[in-house]
């Protein structure tokens, strides 16, 4: 059987110069920051300095998770990263019935303004840039994060961070929506309209293909259906009256990084050139900055595994020197202990040390793009091409993203490739080290980190405390300004902001918009 790529693609034993005979350095290929983007956005890239090194973390109480932050600031990261728990990241208070048991466990819990002051507390909002990893209510928390820098003084114009709000993927391959798709759309435009006015350097979205890479796609399906996702951003935006140069350069994206360097960095210069010619010939950009496909990577946790996890260090070394290989702008290394539990402090310290031997040890920082010209990445960068385009064609056939979506297409598509994978590594046919070959007889012991399962009440306790202190008539007043804004045109980040700022709560504002628009039930859940 011949050898083939994550993607299916043909994998062939050597390459040389036959499989460039086509290839066009110049239409394909050139030059570091200029059009197409293939070789990088920026004409330094790493030799003017590091990519930023964003830990992603986030667990317990806002108090836990500072204190985190604070460490990982102290041991050397450059950019800050917040995982928010689920009830957090579906609208919910942790006084939620449907919060119960999930308080605190794989993030977070942020309820309102105070848990948010608390949360960056003596982080100066002005010096680092934050990302949050919250879609459905991406809005809410970036409003707590402009009134907390307000509070301390900084200006809208300082603050430098990115929120995710790509909820489309989320009804692809996670699940974490709440509105149906064309009131996530409208919020989503609103977003861009005011960060715009208001907040001028934040990214206000990070299209993620990452999520569906653990879901089980393919690097091909990656690609495709993350930039099948933008373009309908894109379209979004620019049919609410919105220039298209206007918000594109604000565009990000989120990739994953996994342990097959060669298909992973090529994978990362064909996602470039497509996002650059997409925007360039499809929607008529012209501001360069708005052809650049800039991205976050994080190492591929799915691969992480609970069995031997030291091992996980080796993998998510391999993993991080792929995305630099491939000109990540930032990068996360997980933990070797992700597949058991929450990172331990250790743990967290050992991912960021790992990115910071890739950058201060090895040579990666001495020049920009070094795979360029090699017959095997770039006849993989063209395959990857190639093949991505044609699966964009297929979802523009069904009418664009969404109508994709409301069929099943993408997520039928990723059950059957992580499917394929299941059978590969049952059957053999595919390594997984320490998990059906190299194994152990015996059983390894590993302390994992454990969230105190107090954190509900407390955290409970605070929302109790809030409520009582407020003015709640005027809570009231305001969540209902922003049920008239969310049934007529109004953007409605100017009434949530009154809204948080008077203390109303994330699930408050959440179900303010629920009232109005509903919460959308996939076809398949019946």
């Amino acid at each position: 059987m011949d050898p083939v790529t994550q993607s299916g693609l043909p994998f062939a034993p050597v390459y040389g110069a036959k499989d460039l005979e086509e290839w066009d350095p110049v239409e394909q290929l050139g030059e570091p920051g200029a059009y197409p983007y293939t070789r990088g956005v920026y004409p330094t890239m790493y030799t003017g300095r590091p990519w930023t090194m964003r830990q992603y973390a986030g667990f317990g109480t806002a108090v836990e998770s500072n204190a985190r932050y604070k460490q990982l600031l102290a041991a050397g990261t450059t950019g800050l990263s917040v995982a928010f728990d689920l009830p957090t990241q579906m609208g919910y208070d942790s006084d939620h019935q449907l919060a119960h048991g999930e308080v605190g466990k794989v993030g977070v819990a942020i309820d309102s303004i105070d848990d948010m002051r608390v949360l960056f507390d003596g982080i100066p909002l002005d010096k680092v840039s934050t990302s949050m990893t919250i879609n459905a209510p991406a809005a809410v928390l970036l409003l707590l994060y402009q009134l907390v820098a307000e509070e301390q003084g900084v200006a809208a114009d300082d603050l430098n961070g990115t929120i995710q709000n790509d909820v489309l993927k989320e009804y692809i391959a996670r699940g974490t929506y709440i509105y149906p798709p064309a009131e996530s759309l409208r919020l989503i435009t609103d977003i861009f309209t005011y960060c715009r006015n208001e907040i001028p350097k934040w990214n206000t979205i990070s299209i993620s293909g990452y999520h569906m890479a653990e879901a089980g796609a393919t690097p091909v399906q990656e690609v495709a259906f993350t930039l099948a996702d933008g373009i309908e951003y894109v379209k979004a935006a620019v049919e609410s009256g919105q220039d298209v140069d206007e918000f594109a350069p604000r565009l990000a994206f989120f990739f994953v990084s996994r342990t097959t360097i060669l298909e992973e960095v090529a994978k990362f210069r064909a996602a470039r050139r497509m996002w650059a010619r997409i925007m360039r010939d499809r929607f008529g950009a012209k501001n360069p900055k708005s052809w650049m496909l800039r991205f976050h990577t994080q190492t591929a946790g799915v691969q992480l595994t609970a069995q031997q996890p030291e091992v996980n260090l080796v993998r998510v070394a391999v993993q991080g020197l792929a995305a630099v290989l491939g000109g990540t702008q930032s990068l996360h290394t997980n933990s070797f202990d992700e597949a058991i539990a929450l990172p331990t402090e250790k743990a967290a310290r050992l991912a960021l040390r790992t990115q910071q031997v890739l950058a201060f040890e090895s040579d990666v920082c001495e020049t920009v793009d070094p795979f360029a010209g090699s017959y095997v990445v770039e006849s993989l960068t063209d395959g990857i091409d190639e093949a991505a385009t044609r699966l964009i064609a297929q979802i523009d056939e069904m009418g664009g993203a969404v109508a994709a979506i409301e069929q099943g297409f993408q997520k039928a598509e990723i059950e059957r490739s992580a499917y394929q994978v299941t059978l590969e590594i049952d059957a053999g046919e595919r390594t997984v080290v320490g998990v059906n070959r190299f194994t152990l007889d015996e059983k390894e012991h590993y302390e994992p980190l454990r969230v105190n399962p107090a954190i509900e009440s407390e955290q409970c306790e605070r929302l109790a405390q809030l409520r009582a202190g407020r003015d709640d008539d005027e809570v009231q007043r305001l969540l209902q300004e922003i049920r008239v804004a969310a049934g007529g045109t109004d953007n409605l980040l100017y009434p949530m902001k009154e809204a948080l700022r008077a203390r109303a709560t994330v699930g408050e504002v959440s179900d303010a918009l629920r009232d109005v628009w509903g919460q959308y039930v996939p076809a398949d859940a019946f």
